[in-house]
């Protein structure tokens, strides 16, 4: 299993785990290839796990009345992905998730994860640790939406992630910030 160091490193990261209880948890999670253009998830669709990226890049998506894609999210390596509100009530996709890159990613249902939780209870401060810093980013997002010129969205985005620009094309990272394509021509030119 080429993915267990990868998921022992990433979970380690905030929780310690003994041997034991690692086996546990690796047990509990299912490798799943998405070839690049492929879908994890696709609207209407029953959501019944979320994903680890191991490998890869993956974007979440929305669409509106006029079927204009809002992409919500980018994945890559160690970031989760899926479709939460679906997930967490075991209910039909609202988003699809596409791969951009051939992608490796890491499947857990809803079942095996309370079985992790309940087998090794240190996964619950994990889980915990994950919930809160999701929560923390999605403020800091919904706010830089609201308050920040597309100049100091595309600023922001360089600089915390760089390597988005050379993974993602253009026009999605402007669908991701809410600009034209030609806005985030206009922002790149001045880089």
């Amino acid at each position: 299993m080429e993915y267990a160091s990868f998921l022992r490193e990433h979970l380690e990261n905030l929780v310690p785990l003994t041997d034991e209880a690692f086996e546990i948890v690796l047990n509990a999670f299912s490798p799943v290839g998405v070839p690049k253009k492929d879908y994890l998830i696709r609207v209407g669709q029953k959501v019944n796990a979320e994903y680890l990226v191991v490998k890869g890049c993956l974007k979440t998506a929305a669409y509106d009345d006029a079927d204009k894609e809002h992409i919500i999210q980018f994945a890559m390596e160690n970031w989760w992905v899926s479709d939460y509100p679906a997930y967490a009530k075991q209910g039909h996709a609202e988003m699809d998730v596409q791969a951009l890159e051939d992608s490796l990613v890491l499947s857990l249902t809803m079942e095996a994860r309370a079985q992790i939780c309940q087998q090794v209870p240190q996964m619950m401060m994990f889980w915990e640790r994950k919930a809160f810093s999701g929560y923390v980013a999605t403020q800091k997002r919904v706010l830089s939406l609201l308050r920040n010129s597309a100049k100091e969205k595309y600023e922001l985005l360089l600089d915390q992630y760089p390597q988005l620009f050379q993974r993602v094309p253009k026009k999605m990272i402007a669908h991701y910030l809410g600009v034209s394509r030609e806005t985030l021509s206009r922002l790149h030119k001045y880089d």
